[in-house]
């Protein structure tokens, strides 16, 4: 417990400071609460000695007020600081992880699914934040208070407060079989909770395809699978540790008795005042009332203690720009030299050697599963290459930072992803600091003013998560406008025009082609009117350059490019038009 007690103050960070003055102002509790036994103490001595007197009443009254005062305000600071620490501690994490995934590679999310991710900044983060304070503070409060009477039971009588330690020693072994126990269980608590997020997020996020194929019986199987197992774990944990609480509660209760016994026992046969066997009987019930309701948390320390180190999973997962500088490249020159990368044990790029000019323009193109993607994203330092390296200005890309590297670099995605705000603010996302001036005019020569000012709140118009509620081709013209507004000399297009609709992608590619005329364009595409005009084109096939050359030069030397040309639809797994 004590280990698992340091972990929870370590993970606070800054928010340690709220944590232990909640601990200090416990201590500060448990003697105001103990100061009630003396009270009794006086009164009791009082009453057998006939001996009452005013004096006597206004010093038990005042004493018991200090205890009653004391406690009260001790308390509420104790539970404020520690709840307060909780949730700002959470909240700080929250953040750090939302920080540190930016600088992650993108394999960590190969690796770790949505289902994974999510239980750790939600279910996880919420069991540290509320039940982590719980369990601590009863934990802790339960320990403390019992310690407090215990030391004062030693002073007034030696005799009860050996008693009452060795009720303490049983228990607290009792106690150590339960950690185990839980030890054993925590980690399909965890599993289970991991499980339905992520049946829950697939079911969801795969709804159009339930509703097309009319399964939605057989997709929501798995949710159902998943909810049984939440419960079966959760009924489980509580009947296992059913046998630990009932033997905790009878050995505090037999405690308690024995304490009773003994104090009966001591005064009738001369070895304890009266005054002091009928203080130690009120002692009894009051001694362990604190400690039993630590006994019926602690089982959840070890459910705290494995959510901490699931978070910590995240903090201990590599970076890749540990050692990067900020750097501002002399020139946009792109190169590639003997370029490896795999995914897992699937060899994706082949030692690749390439030149990107500044300036210039080039274009991916090949079959599905090619490598196109995939080089992109190393580009981007989405990925780190395995074996060679990639420079941009003749520096290596590992060797600056993120934000400094992409800062060069606009993306427009095939895939489009807007948030769930504003669509000024989702254009000015590559921007903030943009004026509404400046959103319009990329919007315009992105091609999406007109139907962004038809729409109710127009600029102002909020848009569903992911972009929900507009079409394809409006998604794919704002993420456009993004990348305009940014102005980065590199930009890198993945099949741009793929979405945009066949009546306004002349007026698109016009205005792609004017923006990014002094600008250094990388661009994977699948129909020759994109790539015609490419000062380079690249064909990639199995994770290999097989060609490389401009469109005539290619089509007249032959091979895969003039074929899938000639084909001009599907072949070896994607198609291109003329």
């Amino acid at each position: 417990m004590l280990k698992t007690i340091k972990k929870f103050f370590e993970f606070a960070a800054s928010r340690a400071g709220l944590m232990k003055l909640g601990l200090v102002t416990a201590i500060i509790n448990a003697i105001f609460s103990a100061l009630q036994i003396l009270a009794l103490a006086i009164v009791l001595k009082a009453l057998v000695e006939h001996s009452v007197t005013f004096s006597t009443v206004w010093i038990s009254l005042g004493v018991m007020s200090i205890s009653v005062l004391g406690s009260i305000v001790m308390g509420y600071i104790s539970r404020l600081a520690e709840t307060k620490g909780a949730f700002l501690m959470c909240a700080d994490h929250r953040i750090n992880i939302g920080d540190r995934m930016k600088y992650m590679p993108m394999g960590f999310f190969n690796k770790n699914s949505l289902g994974q991710i999510t239980t750790v900044v939600t279910s996880t983060m919420e069991d540290i934040q509320d039940i982590g304070p719980v369990v601590i503070e009863r934990s802790l409060h339960g320990f403390i208070e019992t310690g407090m009477i215990i030391l004062f039971l030693i002073f007034y009588d030696w005799r009860i407060g050996l008693i009452a330690i060795v009720g303490i020693i049983v228990f607290s072994g009792i106690n150590t079989a339960m950690q185990r126990k839980s030890r054993k269980i925590s980690p399909r608590k965890l599993a289970a909770q991991t499980s339905l997020v992520s049946a829950v997020l697939e079911y969801v996020q795969g709804m159009s395809v339930v509703k097309a194929f009319n399964t939605a019986g057989n997709a929501r199987r798995k949710i159902d699978e998943a909810i049984s197992e939440n419960e079966k774990m959760f009924v489980s944990l509580e009947f296992s540790f059913l046998p630990f609480l009932f033997l905790q509660m009878l050995i505090l209760k037999l405690s308690s008795v024995v304490i009773i016994a003994s104090s009966i026992v001591f005064y009738f046969s001369g070895m304890m005042e009266l005054h002091r066997c009928l203080l130690m009987l009120i002692v009894a019930f009051m001694i362990y009332s604190k400690l039993e309701m630590a006994g019926l948390v602690s089982a959840l320390m070890r459910v705290i203690d494995m959510s901490i180190d699931k978070v910590n999973d995240i903090y201990s997962s590599p970076l890749m720009d540990i050692d990067g500088q900020v750097i501002n490249p002399e020139n946009l020159n792109i190169e590639g030299k003997n370029v490896g990368f795999s995914y897992e044990e699937k060899k994706i790029i082949d030692n690749v050697s390439f030149s990107i000019p500044q300036g210039t323009t080039t274009a991916f193109v090949g079959p599905s599963g090619g490598g196109k993607t995939t080089l992109c994203n190393l580009i981007a330092r989405f990925w780190d290459v395995d074996e060679g390296e990639i420079t941009l200005g003749g520096v290596n890309l590992k060797d600056y930072t993120l934000d400094s590297l992409l800062a060069n670099i606009s993306l427009v995605f095939q895939n489009v992803y807007l948030f769930q705000d504003t669509i000024a603010n989702n254009i000015k996302f590559g921007k903030p600091e943009a004026t509404m001036e400046e959103i319009k005019e990329a919007a315009q020569k992105a091609c999406c003013h007109d139907f962004i000012i038809k729409l109710p709140d127009g600029y102002d118009t909020i848009i569903g998560e992911g972009g929900a509620t507009i079409s394809g081709g409006e998604k794919q013209r704002i993420s456009i406008a993004r990348a305009i507004l940014k102005d980065a000399p590199i930009i890198m297009f993945d099949e741009a025009t793929a979405n945009v609709d066949p009546e306004n992608e002349s007026e698109l590619q016009s205005a792609i082609m004017e923006l990014t005329r002094s600008k250094t364009i990388i661009m994977i595409a699948h129909r020759l009117k994109t790539v015609r005009h490419a000062d380079q084109i690249m064909v990639l096939e199995d994770g290999k350059i097989i060609q490389q050359g401009n469109h005539d030069q290619l089509f007249n030397k032959g091979g895969l490019y003039r074929d899938f040309i000639n084909i001009r639809e599907e072949s070896l797994g994607w198609r291109i038009e003329g």
